[in-house]
């Protein structure tokens, strides 16, 4: 049995592709991810992965729609969202396949 310490992660991120990890693996990435209130992410796409987003606790808005503690959230490929926290939120995100530099700014559909 190995033990991990969360704070010993990158961004909230221990499982996937990179160092430091609890799993190595090109299958998956797995997050929790702490926000404060105020805090952004620009809007974003990936080309490869599906990224699912839970909301574990909190409130945030994604494409201008509202979630709260208990949502699930789907992004397929290619489909942008930015990302506004409305109160502290603690997220679950999950993205499938893992995929190293799959992050892309902007709306996928300008490209």
């Amino acid at each position: 049995m190995q033990v991990f310490k969360q704070d010993d992660m990158i961004r909230g991120w221990f499982v996937g592709d990179f160092t430091p990890t609890a799993l190595a693996t090109q299958a998956a990435e797995v997050g929790v991810k702490s926000y404060a209130a105020g805090m952004s992410e620009a809007r974003h796409y990936h080309k490869i992965a599906t990224e699912i987003t839970m909301i574990q606790s909190g409130r945030v808005t994604m494409n201008g729609v509202e979630y709260r503690t208990g949502d699930i959230i789907v992004i397929a490929p290619n489909e942008s969202t930015d990302f506004n926290v409305l109160e502290d939120t603690v997220t679950v995100v999950v993205k499938v396949p893992g995929a190293i530099n799959d992050k892309y700014l902007g709306d996928a559909t300008a490209c």
